[in-house]
């Protein structure tokens, strides 16, 4: 499908938001520990990931090849997306305005 790019491409108005992440170098790689990262999460977890404690991230880490901090930063990327969407559904859309991808999240990426 073309990584990230071709995902991208199906959603409507993206295309500021396209140029920022062709600008900011997206690691590729990123996307892949992640997906084994979720992979790796239990159906109850990937519902509500609040439920994931420390033992949880150590088996999650064990079975995805990666790091506690990793996990810790993939949520950490869910919350501040989730978050977004939920400003987004709502018409707020302050503290986005047109900067697109908020810098944090988009430095998360990289």
């Amino acid at each position: 499908m073309g990584g990230i790019e071709g995902v991208m491409s199906f959603m409507p108005g993206v295309s500021k938001v396209k140029s920022q992440m062709d600008a900011a170098g997206i690691d590729e790689s990123v996307i892949t520990k992640n997906e084994a990262i979720i992979l790796s999460m239990t159906k109850k977890e990937r519902e509500n990931p609040k439920i994931i404690d420390g033992s949880r991230k150590k088996r999650i880490a064990n079975g995805s090849g990666t790091d506690p901090a990793t996990i810790n930063k993939l949520l950490k990327q869910f919350k501040m997306m989730s978050e977004m969407m939920k400003k987004m559904s709502k018409g707020n859309l302050k503290g986005m305005s047109d900067k697109g991808i908020p810098p944090e999240l988009l430095n998360q990426l990289k």
